[in-house]
């Protein structure tokens, strides 16, 4: 009897600390319609409109006009590097680029280009996108800024 005792007392020792978990970290949770108990993560609102990102590219003021000649270099560039991930007018992999500047600012999408790592890490607009995109990570493809330029042209043509 005085076994069985002993190893009752450590098994419920094992179980108190394996259910323990995080006793000093104060958790938000909330119960999905399947029971499910997921923990949020706070994040304040960000207006997708201000935003610029994280990277190089802090001010952008974009010409009334669109460059053709910078828009036809960027197509190039994005049949060249974005088109395995992007169609022009749909989701794919990623997002579609038409009126992505009704969505984001100039800034925002030069950044994320040039620094998606950092952005995906960092920047909640770019968590949601990740998100949307089943975590499809965008790739670094090394674009230098007037790459990334030329392709923000390009992408006001569509």
């Amino acid at each position: 009897m005085r076994k069985f005792t002993h190893l009752a007392t450590i098994t419920l020792l094992i179980v108190i600390t394996a259910c323990g978990g995080e006793a000093n970290e104060e958790r938000k949770t909330v119960k999905t319609p399947d029971a499910v108990e997921k923990k949020i993560e706070e994040t304040p609102p960000v207006d997708p409109m201000s935003n610029k990102g994280i990277g190089p590219v802090k001010q952008l003021k974009l010409a009334s006009e669109i460059d053709q000649n910078m828009a036809k270099e960027g197509e190039v560039l994005y049949q060249q590097y974005c088109t395995a991930c992007h169609k022009p007018d749909k989701q794919y992999i990623g997002p579609p680029p038409k009126d992505i500047l009704e969505r984001r600012t100039p800034e925002w999408v030069m950044n994320m280009i040039l620094n998606p790592t950092e952005m995906l890490k960092e920047d909640p607009l770019a968590k949601q996108v990740l998100a949307a995109s089943n975590g499809a990570v965008m790739a670094d493809q090394g674009l230098k800024e007037d790459q990334a330029r030329k392709i923000l042209e390009y992408f006001r043509t569509l």
